[in-house]
């Protein structure tokens, strides 16, 4: 049996890292739904209507001037969606009160049909004090998350009161004052990573 060696058997090694790298890449992708891509074809952002926990009318309008970090999840989410939103708040945590200021976190539910405005105030007093709540009907948030290329479908779930769960894509956005596109963090994102990231947008505005 012939044997690999010298130049052959390196050329192997980076070909078989290359093709371990690319897969790697395609299943970390995958567990997040439909991969968000910035292209000048496909913008991530756009117009919305919604309403916030506390009744009030917004829209994009609403936050222009301001830097918007943006989460789409739903407030029945056992795991997933309070999970992230510890480490969006725990990464505001680790800005200044001038950061803060420019910077308005959102939490935008997917499943409107249980996310009423007192659902949505009651969950997102949990988390960080500046975060907003935005739901609406399900023509504004289906609209909104198109916008933002956010996948969401609504599953049996036997384990549920409601008989059904959601589905969405797990990825937090960031826009900029203007509300166009900057960056997104995925569930691999640690807080103090996010901190870091956001800091450097914060400071080039």
């Amino acid at each position: 049996m012939q044997t690999l060696s010298g130049p052959r058997l390196f050329g192997l090694i980076v070909l078989v890292a290359a093709l371990g790298l690319a897969l790697f890449t395609f299943l970390t992708a995958s567990r997040d739904g439909p991969v968000a891509q910035q292209t000048e074809a496909i913008p991530i952002g756009g117009p919305f209507e919604m309403v916030d926990h506390t009744g009030q009318n917004v829209t994009d309008e609403t936050y222009r001037g301001k830097f918007m970090l943006i989460y789409f999840g739903f407030t029945y989410c056992p795991d997933i969606c309070p999970t992230e939103l510890q480490v969006v708040s725990s990464a505001l945590n680790g800005l200044s009160e001038a950061e803060l200021n420019a910077l308005q976190p959102l939490f935008v539910t997917v499943d409107p049909e249980r996310d009423t405005v007192d659902e949505m105030a009651g969950y997102v007093r949990h988390f960080h004090e500046r975060l907003v709540g935005l739901t609406g009907s399900l023509e504004q948030v289906s609209s909104m998350a198109e916008a933002y290329r956010v996948w969401f479908k609504k599953t049996a779930d036997e384990d549920s009161t409601a008989g059904y769960t959601m589905e969405h894509t797990n990825i937090v956005y960031l826009m900029g004052p203007d509300g166009k596109y900057l960056d997104h963090f995925t569930y691999a994102t640690k807080s103090d990573q996010m901190a870091e990231r956001l800091r450097k947008h914060l400071a080039n505005s």
